[in-house]
């Protein structure tokens, strides 16, 4: 793989490879070895406070001279603390999610950076787009984790993004293979962003039990809950088995939110805990088969990308 194109010029990096800044999987190892890959890494700060997010940039920067960046929730109630910090750290690249970019656009371009915004719809990519975003992240409903309630797929999404806005589109959910990074750039997109592949990796910091339940998911291995409270997709246990049980029930979205509680996402990413955890996965999870060091997810990337482009050219 070797693509010149408008990501690459954007964040001078090799391969159009992105990996998602995942709460509880995605720390300072996980950016910097995809980094040193020729990617880009994102440390997700949505699993940090500031001060921690702080030690964290720190600690990517040390171990990688190459470009990386930071996922910021904008949603959180100290997200201006997390852009003070990422801005202090003079980081130059940050992707932004949950949430209206607007609010922070002036201040991430006063200090220089390019802004990324996830969207799941042709409506918030035009919004992201004139609030002054660089590039944009169209993530379909494959993806883990939180997701846009109109559930529209990547493979619907990515070619009406790449119609309707100007600025470069970066494909993500359910892509975990280089069969996929070439589907989405023949769609449109610039570039990829991928989750769950590298949440199942050494360098990943979520538990061992998580990774585990990643490699051993099959194409079924995920459900949709939370509709009322916020759509989640994650890997099927006894907590979401029961949040789909009560929603089949009707109930309404205090209990909901009272069955979510606080706190799930960290008992089932970073701690393993199989059964009550929220172990928030993508669809991409039955492609998983093993756990893998970056640079190695990076040459199987590579290889089957490879291996795509000369088939769909009667090379291969």
């Amino acid at each position: 793989m070797n693509i010149t194109n408008d990501i690459t010029r954007l964040f001078t990096i090799t391969y159009p490879v992105m990996q998602a800044g995942m709460v509880w999987a995605a720390g300072w190892r996980l950016a910097s070895a995809v980094a040193n890959c020729g990617g880009l890494g994102l440390i997700g700060s949505g699993s940090m406070k500031p001060e921690l997010l702080r030690e964290h940039i720190r600690k990517c920067r040390a171990a990688t001279d190459k470009s990386f960046g930071v996922n910021i929730p904008l949603l959180r109630e100290d997200a201006q603390d997390l852009v003070r910090v990422t801005m202090e750290e003079q980081v130059k690249i940050v992707f932004s999610s949950a949430g209206s970019p607007e609010k922070f656009i002036d201040t991430l371009k006063k200090h220089g950076c390019t802004a990324v915004h996830v969207v799941s719809s042709v409506r918030q990519a035009e919004k992201a787009e004139r609030a002054g975003c660089d590039a944009l992240v169209g993530e379909g409903v494959e993806a883990g984790g939180h997701n846009g309630s109109d559930e529209i797929t990547t493979l619907c999404l990515i070619p009406q993004l790449a119609d309707a806005v100007r600025i470069p589109v970066i494909a993500a959910g359910g892509i975990a293979d280089g069969r996929q990074i070439a589907a989405a750039l023949c769609l449109g997109a610039r570039g990829v962003q991928i989750g769950t592949r590298f949440a199942a990796t050494v360098e990943s910091s979520a538990h061992e039990c998580y990774k585990q339940m990643v490699v051993s998911a099959q194409d079924r291995g995920t459900i949709l809950a939370f509709r009322k409270i916020g759509l989640v997709r994650m890997m099927k246990n006894d907590f979401a088995g029961r949040a789909l049980k009560a929603e089949a029930e009707g109930w309404d979205e205090d209990r909901l939110q009272e069955l979510l509680g606080r706190k799930r996402e960290r008992a089932g990413i970073f701690e393993g805990d199989e059964t009550e955890g929220e172990m928030e996965a993508g669809q991409s999870s039955g492609l998983v088969r093993e756990i893998l060091t970056v640079e190695d997810v990076f040459k199987k990337l590579i290889a089957e990308y490879n291996a795509s482009i000369s088939f769909m050219t009667g090379d291969g």
